[in-house]
């Protein structure tokens, strides 16, 4: 059973990383839990104010995952057809993400793009659709850069208790 446990874990925090790509994907929840499936294996013995920190971290960063974006959006006068926009951007660079190096880079741009769009399609000039997509841009990135940090967090405690 311990064995299982600690794969599961390895799994779960893999998978944390992931998900802070992955649209739908909670990866802060899902780091949570592999250190939680660690704790009760014999490989780690965390404290309860650890699991209750790194708990609260991932609520509060899956909160702000939805709130960064739309109020980086609307601060840089953006509306609701640049965030729809921005997340049809994730979407299609995700399916680009198993081509190659220009994947990666899609996952990164697409998000603009798709805000740019939106916005210019919602009827906004050109300046201002640009100005709505870098805050549509700069949200997404806030978010995606907080669940990746901390997926990292989650995999090296992982990663660390399997060779203590």
């Amino acid at each position: 059973m311990n064995t299982v446990l600690i794969i599961l874990a390895v799994l779960l925090a893999l998978a944390g990383i992931v998900g802070a790509f992955v649209p739908g994907l909670p990866g802060p929840p899902l780091g949570w839990v592999a250190l939680l499936l660690m704790h009760l294996s014999a490989a780690a013995d965390y404290s309860p104010w650890m699991l209750g920190g790194f708990a609260a971290a991932a609520i509060v960063i899956t909160v702000l995952d939805y709130v960064v974006p739309a109020m980086s959006t609307k601060r840089f006068g953006g509306s609701k057809a640049g965030i729809w926009g921005c997340n049809i951007g994730i979407v299609i660079g995700i399916i680009g993400l198993p081509f190659g190096p220009q994947g990666l880079l899609g996952v990164i741009c697409w998000p603009f793009v798709g805000a740019l769009v939106g916005e210019l399609i919602g009827g906004k000039e050109a300046k201002d659709a640009f100005r709505a997509a870098w805050g549509a841009f700069v949200g997404f990135l806030t978010g995606t850069g907080l669940k990746l940090v901390y997926g990292i967090i989650v995999a090296i405690i992982v990663g660390r208790d399997l060779f203590v």
